[in-house]
């Protein structure tokens, strides 16, 4: 009796390669797809763990049934169809239950126990398969090899799925790749070292090796069309993958609206030009971009034409970059560009390519808009050594820009830090005045120009400061709506002129303005409705003043608002009317009490027949909607007889009059306070200052 053993591999090699190769390939492929598997969640991941196991599967048994077709046992071999069938079915069943268990995260043993399982699943698959393998002779078993070939196939099956799992290092999808290898090659070769032969030749006949040879070739292709199918998935799957994050990258990085890169975008790309700089020694040009009339163009023409106009703007600065050169949106309608400087000469080029950009008309249906832009420089390392203070300087830059109608592009100067810490400063010890009680309210007199009564006085606010003297309303209000001061102060005035108006007689109207402020962030007619329960002040006596600025901020709901304080029976006066470009249309919407016609014509009206004319049209208008019409700004008595014979109703002015304190005014005799009202007053006066005291505390 002659013994047979894995020596039989030497007449049939190529196929032993091929069967080597199959394996290789079908472990890559179901490591790969394992992890997709393992990274994702769902039918997601019962569809991978589906294709794992098939290609698994298939890579096992395609790998035992080349080899065997290789071994040659010098006696005729046939394979039992059923039990061929189950060794398969065993070999994706058993490694899909592995596959699940390793990724299931029971465990941290979890991924080593699944691959136990798998291990095992190709032990049942390996001698099913030998049940099937039908030899004439003697087969007989060594017993020390086929325990051996368990043990290998079960510890390099665990260690496979370990790495596999563990992804500690790129290399570790590797080695679990060869060590799943090791695992299926030496559970077949040592398990076949265990099957011996003894030849028994009953009939003389002998299997065809040629036929067996292209059974092999044809198991073989259909493996790899079955791994290949896997790998197309995987890849499909992976190309999907990048795609689509590479789409959701681009939506977090770019402007919705213009497809621009946006704010994040803009960060990351100043971060790599300041490094390149500071490795290279160059420069990096940081340029802050404002629209000067978008507010205008929203305005007027409405919000999709100001998407529009933002689009138009976007396209004309993206076609005119260059290599080093970079724009983007920030939010509404603030722009910045990087500029990667090669030289100082070069800088003023791009700079004049922004501005024709930017400045150049936009033709839009059947009209034109100009939006023009304020442009601020700043130069790294020149002006900033670090990436917040170069954009800090260059919106300072931008921001003296925009106050300069004279140019549109400024560069970054020290002296602008100085500047910006006087404002800081200022705005410090305008909150120790409202705290301080620093503050006053002046009182100008308005006049009936038809029988030369006064009508009522317009409360102004004053700051009188300790050290810097007057400080012009122009100055500090301002300042007051940037840091958030300006609801304390409106307030605070509110119910000053309030409670100082009801002591009055004769029982004049006071007048108070309104901030913008006042109507974005306060519940404005409860307010005025709880100053006048709480000072006495009827409400007829009372009149606010806004501007059509104010209204523009929210239309609907500021008219809305002013429809509630109407109803209280408190007047409502438009201020600085005319100088807008929406004032019809204001008149309109909401019937006012009065208009007060900007003091800018009265500097003109002497001198200009254009600003004559337009107070002669206010003038006209106000009559036909019967409303009076005040004028603001009278300074000279040529201008009082141009108002007066054009049937103007009320002025106010210096002719008639400067704001004053209300001691000053009492003292004039234009008007007393009552004993009744007098006392009246104190406890309003009182009220108001506990209630200034609550501002105070909450804002501390």
């Amino acid at each position: 009796m002659t013994v047979l053993g894995c020596v039989f591999y030497d007449h049939n090699i190529w196929l032993v390669a091929v069967a080597a190769l199959v394996c290789l390939a079908g472990s890559s492929a179901t490591i790969r797809l394992f992890n997709r598997a393992a990274n994702t969640t769902g039918l997601q991941r019962a569809g991978w763990h589906f294709l794992t196991a098939v290609a698994a599967g298939s890579a096992i048994w395609c790998t035992h049934f080349i080899a065997m077709l290789a071994y040659d046992p010098g006696a005729p071999v046939g394979f039992d169809p059923v039990m061929t069938i189950v060794s398969l079915l065993i070999a994706m069943l058993g490694v899909q239950l592995g596959f699940i268990l390793a990724a299931s995260g029971l465990t941290r043993l979890a991924p080593a126990l699944g691959g136990a399982v798998v291990g095992a699943a190709i032990v049942a698959m390996h001698y099913t398969g030998m049940m099937a393998y039908r030899v004439q002779g003697l087969v007989s078993w060594d017993m020390d090899y086929l325990v051996a070939s368990i043990v290998l196939s079960v510890v390099f099956s665990a260690l496979a799925l370990h790495l596999a799992m563990r992804r500690v290092s790129w290399a570790d999808k590797y080695l679990a790749t060869g060590v799943l290898v090791l695992a299926i090659v030496s559970l077949h070769f040592t398990g076949m070292t265990a099957f011996q032969v003894s030849p028994m030749l009953i009939d003389g006949s002998f299997s065809n090796p040629s036929a067996l040879q292209a059974l092999a070739i044809a198991v073989a292709g259909v493996a790899l069309v079955i791994l290949g199918a896997g790998a197309a998935s995987y890849l499909i799957d992976g190309s999907m993958r990048a795609e689509s994050y590479e789409q959701l990258r681009h939506m977090a990085m770019s402007d919705s609206l213009t497809g621009l890169p946006n704010r994040a975008s803009f960060n990351d790309h100043l971060d790599h030009e300041i490094d390149l700089a500071a490795e290279t020694g160059g420069k990096v040009a940081l340029i802050g971009i404002d629209l000067d009339r978008f507010k205008e163009i929203n305005d007027l023409h409405g919000h999709g034409t100001g998407d529009e106009v933002l689009q138009v703007l976007a396209r004309r600065m993206n076609k005119l970059l260059g290599e080093g050169e970079f724009a983007a949106r920030l939010g509404g309608d603030e722009f910045a560009a990087i500029y990667r400087m090669q030289g100082p000469a070069e800088l003023p080029n791009f700079l004049s390519r922004l501005e024709t950009a930017l400045f150049k008309p936009i033709r839009l249906d059947d009209f034109e808009v100009i939006p023009g832009a304020s442009m601020g420089v700043a130069i790294y390392p020149d002006n900033a050594t670090d990436k917040e203070a170069l954009v800090n300087n260059a919106d300072l830059a931008m921001y003296r820009a925009k106050a300069d109608i004279t140019r549109a592009v400024c560069f970054y100067e020290r002296s602008m830090d100085e500047m910006v810490r006087a404002r800081r400063n200022l705005a410090g010890e305008l909150r120790e005045a409202l705290e301080s009680n620093q503050l006053d309210v002046h009182y100008q007199v308005q006049t009936s120009l038809t029988t030369g009564e006064i009508r009522g006085y317009e409360a102004l606010l004053r700051w009188e400061h300790p050290q810097r003297g007057f400080i012009p309303p122009t100055e500090f209000i301002p300042l007051a709506e940037e840091n958030g001061l300006i609801l304390q102060m409106g307030e605070w005035v509110l119910r000053t002129a309030c409670a100082r108006a009801a002591s009055w007689e004769p029982p004049y109207k006071v007048a108070v303005n309104l901030s913008p402020v006042q109507f974005a962030h306060t519940d404005l007619p409860k307010l005025v409705m709880e100053v006048l329960r709480e000072t006495g002040l009827a409400p007829d006596r009372l009149e606010l003043e806004l501007t059509e600025s104010t209204i523009f901020a929210d239309k609907e709901r500021s008219l809305h608002m002013l429809r509630q304080i109407k109803e209280l029976g408190v007047n409502i006066a438009l201020d600085d009317f005319g100088t807008g470009y929406s004032s019809l249309d204001t008149l309109r919407a909401f019937p006012f009490d009065k208009i007060k016609l900007d003091r800018s014509f009265m500097s003109e009206v002497e001198s200009s027949p254009q600003a004559k004319a337009i107070i002669r049209a206010v003038l006209a208008l106000g009559k036909s909607l019967e409303i009076p019409v005040l004028a603001e700004g009278i300074e000279t008595h040529g201008q009082l007889a141009l108002l007066t014979t054009e049937g103007c109703d009320e002025a106010q002015g210096y002719l008639f009059g400067r704001p004053a304190p209300l001691q000053q005014i009492v003292t004039s005799g234009q008007l007393t306070l009552t004993g009744h009202n007098v006392a009246a007053q104190a406890v309003v006066i009182v009220r108001a200052e506990t209630v200034e005291m609550n501002l105070i505390a909450r804002s501390a």
